[in-house]
């Protein structure tokens, strides 16, 4: 039913004919290569939906595939049978959406960052995979999302990936010697002052003054 609703009362352009296959009582399209398409994917972590629209906004198919090496070459070769592809929109390239970027960026298509639909939209007509998909290959043709996604490799992704590593590492530093100083204040005396010299030596800082002793 929601397909139908996509696809409204869309019939077969003069680019697309039908003609019989092996099996009987199915039809194969035969599509025009000179055709351009644009195609849009909803990402997720398990699936990513895929649609195509022709060059008016009109939708020619939505279809699901799996999120692994396979299932992007079959997502690209299933958008290629409708005609060329002239760009891909896609939610969360630096996200889930990363793998299926980076496949066809390698393939030459040009591929766009596609934002979050639109909240008013969502609340009007509900949360859908399938409309998802089809606003972002809306989005990528209208020219409303314009921003190109980033490849995901190269020097810049290396040095994004140390950069990351360092953060966290020098988090994980910063709270592990908070939680020993709050320790400290309540360990035995002797403990404190053995851990407190362990800690200037390991911080290069000059040591306190002793502590004036009583005269009894």
């Amino acid at each position: 039913m929601l397909q139908q609703q996509l696809l409204g009362h869309w019939s077969p352009s003069r680019d697309v004919r039908a003609c019989p296959s092996t099996k009987k009582g199915v039809a194969v399209p035969i599509v025009d290569s000179a055709r351009h398409v644009v195609g849009g994917v909803d990402t997720h972590r398990d699936v990513n939906v895929a649609a195509v629209v022709d060059m008016n906004g009109g939708v020619l198919g939505v279809e699901s595939f799996p999120t692994s090496a396979a299932g992007h070459r079959c997502l690209s070769l299933w958008m290629s049978r409708f005609g060329t592809i002239e760009r891909v929109g896609i939610e969360g390239t630096g996200a889930y959406g990363a793998g299926i970027a980076r496949h066809f960026l390698a393939g030459g298509v040009v591929v766009i960052e596609v934002d979050r639909p639109d909240r008013q939209k969502r609340r009007k007509h509900g949360k859908s995979d399938q409309l998802d998909a089809v606003e972002a290959a809306r989005g990528a043709l209208s020219g409303r999302c314009e921003g190109r996604a980033k490849s995901g490799d190269g020097h810049s992704e290396a040095l994004r990936a140390l950069l990351v590593a360092k953060r966290s590492a020098r988090s994980t530093r910063i709270a592990t010697i908070v939680q020993l100083r709050h320790l400290m204040f309540t360990a035995p005396d002797e403990l404190r002052f053995e851990a407190g010299r362990l800690e200037r030596n390991a911080t290069g800082q000059p040591g306190r003054q002793a502590a004036p002793t009583c005269g009894c």
